[in-house]
Parts: C-alpha cells; sequence; structure tokens
C-alpha cells in the first residue's frame, strides 16, 4: 500500500514496510534452502526466529509450512499498525466509537444572548433577549449582582424569552441560557451587561405610609415629581396584593397622579402589600424611576358617618350599625356642602382656616379651629365649631365644612366634635347627601369612590 505525500511523492505506509521486511526474511530462506541443496555450509548463518531449519524436503511442504506462519505474523503486525477499522481490532473499534460519540454529543442549537456580553448602558426596556436556533430554550435565568431573579417568558415554540418586566438602572445582570436541539441534546451560553445610569429620574410621593392602619376608604395614592407620558409602564411597574384577595385597580387623574382602590370599600382587617417596583422605568423619554420599595399597611374597622344636609343631623356607623347621631351645621346657601363619599385625609387637634387660602377672600380668619379632619383638597373639613351658636342641628351655616359643637382651644374631650375626633382614623369616610350642591369630583382629595367602578377601570 503506497501512499502520497503533499510532494506528491510516494510514501511508505507501515503495511509497505512490512511486506518489504518480510520478502527479505522469505528471500534468506530461499537462499538457506539453495545452500542446502548444494551441499554447502555456512557456519556464519543462524536460524531465522519463526523457520525452520530443515525447511527444506524434496517435496517443499516445510518450506510452505514456514511462509505461512510467517504470514501470520505479518497479518498481525499489518493489523496492529494500521489501527484501522478491521473487525479483529479492539483497540481500532474503541476508537471509532469515541469519536462518533463526540461527534454525536455536540448540540446544533445555537443559543444567542443580546445584549453581548460586556455591554455597557443597557437600556433597561427592550434591549435584553435570548434567542434559539436549530433547537429550543428549555431554560433561561437572569439575575442582578444582588442574585434578584429577573421573571420571563419562554414564547411556545421555544425560540425567544423575553423578560416580564423592566431592569433596574445603573445595575450589572448575569443571563444563563440553556437551549436543547432536536436530538435532546443541550447547548448553553453566558453574558453579563450593566444597564445605563440615568441623567433624570423621578419619584412617587405615596400615601397611606408603610405600616399604618387607616380606614375602609383609604385608596394607595401617589402622586409623581414629574409628568408621566408612559401610564402603562408606570402602573405595570405598581404591583398591590391583599390578603385576604381582592381586585384592585388603578386610575389615574392628570399625568403625575395615580390611585389604586378596590371596587367597594375595604373589607376591615384586610392586609395591603405594595411593589414600588419603579427603579429603571422610564416615565417620560429620559425620566426614569428610582424607587424599589415595598410596603405594607392594614385597614381597620369599618367606619362609615352619613351626614344629612337636609335634617342636620350625622349618623356614625361601625360595620353597618349606627353607634351615634350628632347635630351639625353645612353650607349656608352660596357656600352648600359638596355631596358624594368624601375620605379623611388629615387630622389636627387646632389648626388656622383662612378663606382667602380658599378663595373667600377676607369672609374668615380663624387661627384655632378645633378638633379638624380634612375631606377635600379644596378646604373641605369636619370640624369643631366654637362660634356657631345654636346652629347645631338647626341652621346650615358653614362655609362649606361640617361644624359640630365644640369649645375654643379644644381642651373638653366630651363635645361632638371631640368625640368624633377621637374615635375616626385616616381613611374613614364622611357622606354627605342632600345638599343643594354637586357632588364632589373623584380627584378632589381621595375620593375615587364617587366613580363608577366601570369608569374607573376603564
Amino acid at each position: 500500500m503506497l501512499e502520497r505525500n503533499g510532494d506528491n511523492h510516494v510514501a511508505p505506509t507501515c503495511m509497505t514496510l512490512w511486506l518489504i521486511c518480510a520478502d527479505a526474511r522469505v528471500k534468506r530462506v530461499g537462499a538457506r534452502a539453495d545452500q542446502a541443496r548444494g551441499g554447502e555450509k555456512d557456519l556464519n548463518v543462524r536460524p531465522i526466529s519463526g523457520a525452520s531449519v530443515d525447511a527444506v524436503d524434496a517435496g517443499g511442504r516445510r518450506r510452505r509450512k514456514a511462509m505461512a506462519a510467517l504470514a501470520g505474523a505479518l497479518l498481525l503486525a499489518v493489523t496492529a499498525c494500521g489501527g484501522g477499522g478491521g473487525s479483529g481490532s479492539a483497540a481500532g473499534a474503541g476508537k471509532g466509537e469515541d469519536a462518533g460519540t463526540a461527534e454525536a454529543g455536540k448540540s446544533r442549537a445555537v443559543v444567542t444572548i443580546a445584549p453581548g456580553d460586556g455591554a455597557k448602558s443597557v437600556e433597561t426596556s427592550g434591549a435584553l433577549k435570548v434567542t434559539a436556533a436549530k433547537g429550543k430554550l428549555t431554560g433561561v435565568q437572569v439575575k442582578d449582582d444582588e442574585g434578584n431573579a429577573i421573571a420571563g417568558k419562554i414564547s411556545g415554540d421555544g425560540g425567544t424569552w423575553t423578560p416580564s418586566t423592566h431592569l433596574a438602572a445603573a445595575t450589572k445582570y448575569t443571563v444563563h441560557a440553556v437551549a436543547k436541539d432536536s436530538d435532546g441534546l443541550e447547548a448553553a451560553e453566558e453574558a453579563d451587561f450593566t444597564t445605563l445610569t440615568p441623567e433624570n429620574t423621578f419619584l412617587g410621593n405615596f400615601t397611606p405610609e408603610d405600616g399604618s392602619k387607616v380606614g375602609v376608604g383609604m385608596p394607595f395614592s401617589i402622586r409623581f415629581t414629574r409628568g408621566i407620558t408612559s401610564p402603562e409602564d408606570v402602573e405595570k411597574a405598581i404591583t398591590i396584593k391583599t390578603e385576604p384577595a381582592v381586585e384592585v385597580a388603578g386610575h389615574w387623574f392628570g399625568n403625575d397622579r395615580l390611585d389604586f382602590r378596590p371596587e367597594k370599600y375595604w373589607k376591615a382587617g384586610t392586609k395591603v402589600t405594595v411593589d414600588l417596583n419603579l427603579d429603571g422605568v422610564e416615565g417620560r423619554p429620559g425620566v426614569y424611576g428610582e424607587q424599589d420599595k415595598k410596603l405594607t399597611f392594614t385597614i381597620g374597622r369599618n367606619q362609615v358617618s352619613v351626614v344629612d344636609a337636609k335634617t342636620k343631623k350625622m349618623k356614625v356607623m361601625r360595620d353597618g350599625k349606627v353607634i351615634k347621631t350628632i347635630p351639625v351645621t353645612t353650607g349656608a346657601p352660596g357656600y352648600e356642602t359638596w355631596n358624594g363619599q368624601m375620605v379623611m385625609t388629615e387630622k389636627f387637634v387646632q389648626t388656622r382656616m383662612n378663606g382667602d387660602t380658599v378663595g373667600y377672600e377676607g369672609e374668615y380668619d380663624i387661627k384655632d379651629v378645633p378638633h379638624a379632619t380634612r375631606l377635600t383638597d379644596s378646604g373641605t373639613f369636619i370640624h369643631g365649631n366654637y362660634w356657631g351658636g345654636n346652629a347645631f342641628g338647626n341652621t346650615n351655616a358653614s362655609h362649606g365644612c361640617i361644624g359640630l359643637r365644640d369649645v375654643k382651644g379644644a381642651w373638653d374631650k366630651g363635645t361632638p366634635a371631640a368625640w368624633f375626633f377621637n374615635h375616626s382614623m385616616i381613611g374613614d369616610v364622611v357622606v354627605v347627601k342632600n345638599s343643594d350642591d354637586a357632588t364632589v369630583a373623584p380627584e378632589n382629595g381621595l375620593n375615587g369612590w364617587n366613580m363608577s367602578w366601570e369608569k374607573w377601570k376603564a
């Protein structure tokens, strides 16, 4: 057997060399036989291993026997040297199987991670994507440098993975992705990248505070420091869970306020958990959120007070039962009190009320209004009144507030105003009916209860 090298020269193979050696041995045996026939003796010639010194006889049978022995030895030598595929060679078969297995063990699937490994200033939304070619994704894990995982979803065909949420700003992420080809063989890829550091940010100021206990009417309200032009992205980043579970929906008032509430008042004892995952959300072009905060608040007992502007009485109800009836005065003609459901948002043992701040220039300026609780942003309060005389239960004489009898200095805990103040909490509801004014606007205070559930979710 001959092989040609790269210079077109003929190079002997291992088999060729053995054939040449074998031929030489045969010739040497033949020479000895010739010498034996001629009676010549060569005392310097020693027997060749594997050959008989009396290899020749009249019939030549012993010579053929020696040749057969040499041929057998030659076959073993060629097989061992060639290593190539003979079924009798265990070593050759083993190597062939290893090579085949190695080739078959390489997956055809190709995993691609975008952005690429080492990328900097990556956008917090839309940039991260993992794909698989010639296979299907079986697992994708994305974690930040603190080990927090980013949720995502693999498409139905297994070809892509996309995150379920945005990424945080100025954060390093690590991606590990695995795909399988049609033979079940796996391919894996990893990549690290870092998200952008924003130049402009926004915050959300929220109520109620973390850990607070509030009344059944308290929504979760958040006001943003910048006008939001991507409200869906911002709202998606705020998650609210409750125990017991109840549907909660958000509603935007303008472009800087978002309130959340259930269809009806909260059930007493409900625990509300809010997750503000705003870090990295692009609220408007080039302006990103920077809050990542979780907070909880609890709903206290159910208290709703109903004020009838015609009878000038207020019924205080706990869990639907009247626990106290209090004489009141509401807005005088031309200053009527709003109708509708109003949520308590602030409480003051004493506060100053100046008509100049609400459009009633020069009409009043009372520096020590006792037991005052805010109901609207426009200045409606339910408060103590020490200057009203016999108006309570008899005459509507206020500038739009709801007045209860009290004393100057708020020192008497036995007055109706003091009792109501001390038995109320932020988030309790005051409902006004039978007034000659319109219903309070849902955005005037935390008063979204005056909007139907259908409009709230629209």
